[in-house]
Parts: C-alpha cells; structure tokens; sequence
C-alpha cells in the first residue's frame, strides 16, 4: 500500500539507492536532485558533517519548493577517524579495502526532512558499526574489479556483491544502504506529514 505525504515529499538526491528505499516503505514522492557542493564543505566531525550536508541539500531543494516537504540525504563512511569517499580508481577501492579488511568502521547517514513553509525541520544523524571479514588478496582483486565500489561511499554496497565482505552490523541496516528508513518515517510521522 503507497502512503500519500501532505503536501508532497521531494527526495533533494540523484541516489537509485534511496529512491529504491523509499519505494519500498511505500511512500509517494518526486525527486529533484540538490545542486549542493559537497566538495566545497569541509569535513569536520563526521557526524555533524553528515547531517550538515543533508540539511543543506534538503534546504537547497525547499527554497525552490516551499510549500513541500523535502528530504535530503548523506552517508558517509569513517574508520579510525578518516572518512572514506567514493574511490575514484582501482588502487583507491583496493586501499580502502585493505584499511577495512577484519576491521570495524562506522556508517554515518545524515538525514534532513524540512518545510520552508511550514517552518518546520528534523535533522538527525544515524551511526551503524560495520565489521568486515578477512578479505583475501583473490577477494579484494575480484571486488575491485566490478563497478559496484566506484559510486559508494567507502568504497562497497552492503546490498549488492558488497553483502559478502560484510561479517556483522550494530545499527540500522538500511542506514548503510543510504537513508535510515525507520527514522525517516519517524520522523515524517513526527512533523505530521504522515499519518
């Protein structure tokens, strides 16, 4: 059953992976992708950064649509204090597997729902703990070597071929995918979008 937002939700991101998310919780929505600059916003605490970026996708999109409901999103990934974008090479995507490999590191989605209209606004910033197994050399090569870690933060999808290299979760599995979908509907219950 499709669940209908008043007035209207815009995802404010160009992710197939959240738009698939919030496809199967049944929402309705439209996407206009944010024009935002993540390159031009400095990383502080990982965090903060996380939802920072999702607010300011979030309010980018709602200055253009005021009257609807917008969500932004971000993810990122941390371990040991340095955040892991999306590789741009093989020897990135293998760097990062070896930073990763039998380790934990953590999954950081910010998340924005706000309504210039409306004035109203929730932002929260949701933290997942994901440990990897110990990747041989023979899995690491064969993982690089498809397209999957090039447009994903850290580098692997926990949905896709990824799921293998993933040995256990503490936290919101769909949080790691891209967008924290209990929260999200919280959230939009909360505002009184949904009913």
């Amino acid at each position: 059953m499709t669940k209908h937002i008043t007035p209207p939700l815009i995802l404010a991101s160009q992710s197939p992976r959240r738009k698939e998310l919030l496809e199967q919780a049944g929402l309705v929505f439209t996407v206009v992708p944010s024009g935002v600059d993540e390159n031009e916003i400095t990383v502080t605490e990982p965090a903060h950064y996380a939802r920072y970026l999702a607010e300011a996708k979030a309010m980018d999109i709602s200055e253009k649509f005021p009257d609807n409901w917008v969500l932004g999103a971000d993810t990122i990934v941390v371990s040991d204090g340095l955040v892991l974008g999306k590789p741009g090479s093989v020897d990135e995507a293998r760097a990062m597997m070896k930073r990763l490999t039998g380790r934990q590191h953590i999954v950081y989605t910010g998340f924005c729902i706000c309504r210039k209209n409306s004035r109203k606004k929730i932002s929260e910033t949701v933290q997942t703990l994901v440990e990897f197994k110990v990747l041989s050399e023979n899995e690491m090569t064969w993982y690089v070597e498809t397209p999957e870690p090039y447009d994903k933060a850290g580098g692997y999808a926990i949905q896709g071929l990824g799921a293998f290299l993933v040995k256990r979760i503490e936290g919101s599995y769909t949080s790691v995918v891209g967008l924290p979908v209990c929260e999200v509907i919280e959230a939009l219950t909360a505002l009184g979008a949904l009913s």
